[in-house]
């Protein structure tokens, strides 16, 4: 095996990136808006637009680089839900929409403590089972169409290959679903009356199959060429670290949403108030972890900002110039905070370096959560961040490094069809000297009174 195809479905872009494992680098990548139609019946994501631009991707790149297998990687909670002919039994609820709030009483009474799940009580329908209890509740119709719920990334292997799945690390991604320390489906499959219309369990490496005889006349793929299962995306980027590393260790995952997980940590019980929670690993292992819309924050202020020169940093550190938190308030360790700028006459350059040392401190204040030891490693975006990584390095007290692969959701991927791909070692990030190292110190000592107070 040497190439691989990769469909890596996030909440903002879709993409299809061909993955060659004997170096681990992206040799041809093609991408998307991931949309949201806003309705009838209720925002919803564009599957028709997306499968069309990943037939239409598949063949191009196919044409430049021939693939030997096809995997699949996307955002967590979401599911699809198919009827008896293998169609659409409903649209695919954007897990942003509200209306899963109408009815959260409701809900609170069927779902399972998180101490058996480790899935914390989320706003929206950012818990997979709130979703679908809201859709069966206000879907006419709907109990009766449905046959299959299918996990996101299942349900794009299962459209290249005609087999659906269920998979763990989708199951484990805060659904209210699944019982990560026993791996099974949890009392609410049946409360919600869906025992027996979960499809099949799979592993994300599993062979799903091999493609369909059309979508093989659609992108001249070979028609042989093996489908595996897929994967959450934060789980993708844990894997070439759990084929690769010593725990222990953590790794931060950079996106839309920045999800910290910690590997050989300290063992410390998880605050769901603080959106912690145990994700389950593409071996199938119980993982602490914590998150927050550290990408969706990102872009929200990066209009106020322009990049920083020396002094603009100096200042910031010296003044206690800072970014606190939360500007996305619905999740994270502070939710329902509501942030901002410590002083609003900050310059653009100011607001910058603020805004990247949030972003590390609210990243350090995730790994203390869940009990993180031993280096952190960056993959995604942030890493090419230097001010997000000194300030991660400083207010941890520990070392960090920055995957060599510019996305590790798409390497994560390909190993699970090659996982003997050639996984290049995390970069160390440079420490400062000591007197820099105790000015981002003190400035982080700072800003966690200020978040805390």
């Amino acid at each position: 095996m040497s190439r691989v195809a990769v469909i890596d479905i996030g909440k903002t872009n879709a993409k299809v990136a061909v993955v060659d494992t004997a170096s681990m680098a992206e040799v041809g990548v093609l991408t998307r808006p991931n949309t949201v139609r806003p309705g009838p019946p209720y925002p919803h994501f564009d599957v028709a637009g997306i499968r069309t631009f990943l037939l239409d991707a598949l063949a191009r790149l196919h044409a430049e680089h021939p693939v030997g297998a096809v995997s699949v990687t996307t955002h967590g909670a979401s599911a699809v839900l198919l009827d008896g002919d293998g169609g659409l039994a409903c649209p695919m609820l954007d897990y942003e929409h509200t209306g899963p709030d109408a009815l959260a009483a409701v809900y609170d009474a069927l779902r399972p403590d998180f101490a058996l799940t480790g899935s914390p009580r989320l706003a929206m329908g950012l818990n997979l089972g709130a979703q679908l209890h809201w859709l069966l509740e206000t879907q006419a119709g709907l109990a009766s169409r449905l046959a299959q719920v299918v996990t996101y990334p299942q349900f794009w292997s299962g459209q290249l290959c005609g087999v659906y799945g269920c998979e763990y690390t989708s199951l484990g991604c805060h659904t209210d679903l699944w019982l990560p320390r026993e791996g099974r489906f949890s009392a609410l499959v049946d409360g919600l009356g869906l025992s027996g219309r979960m499809a099949p369990l799979a592993r994300a490496a599993d062979r799903a199959g091999v493609i369909l005889p059309e979508i093989a006349r659609r992108t001249g793929l070979d028609p042989a060429t093996p489908v595996h299962s897929g994967l959450h995306d934060s789980n993708a980027s844990l894997l070439p670290h759990l084929l690769t590393q010593e725990a222990p260790f953590s790794v931060v995952s950079t996106g839309t949403w920045v999800i910290s997980m910690a590997v050989g940590g300290e063992a410390r019980p998880l605050d769901p108030a603080r959106d912690t929670l145990m994700n389950v690993n593409a071996h199938g292992g119980a993982t602490p972890s914590a998150r927050f819309m550290g990408g969706r924050e990102y872009e929200r202020l990066r209009g106020e900002t322009a990049p920083p020169d020396a002094a603009d940093i100096a200042r910031v550190l010296r003044e206690r110039l800072f970014l606190l938190p939360s500007v996305e308030t619905a999740s994270g360790p502070f939710p329902g905070r509501a942030g901002g700028w410590s002083d609003p006459a900050m310059t653009a350059g100011e607001k910058s370096a603020a805004l990247s040392f949030y972003l590390g401190l609210m990243t350090a204040e995730c790994l203390s959560l869940i009990g993180a030891r031993g280096r952190t490693v960056v993959e995604g975006p942030f890493g090419g961040n230097r001010l997000f990584l000194d300030m991660l390095a400083a207010a941890t007290g520990r070392a960090v490094a920055c995957s060599a692969s510019a996305t590790g959701t798409s390497a994560g991927a390909a190993l699970l069809a090659d996982p003997q791909g050639a996984v290049p070692p995390p970069r160390d990030h440079p420490r400062g000297d000591e007197a820099a190292q105790a000015a981002h110190a003190a400035y982080a000592t700072d800003w966690r009174q200020h978040a805390r107070a």
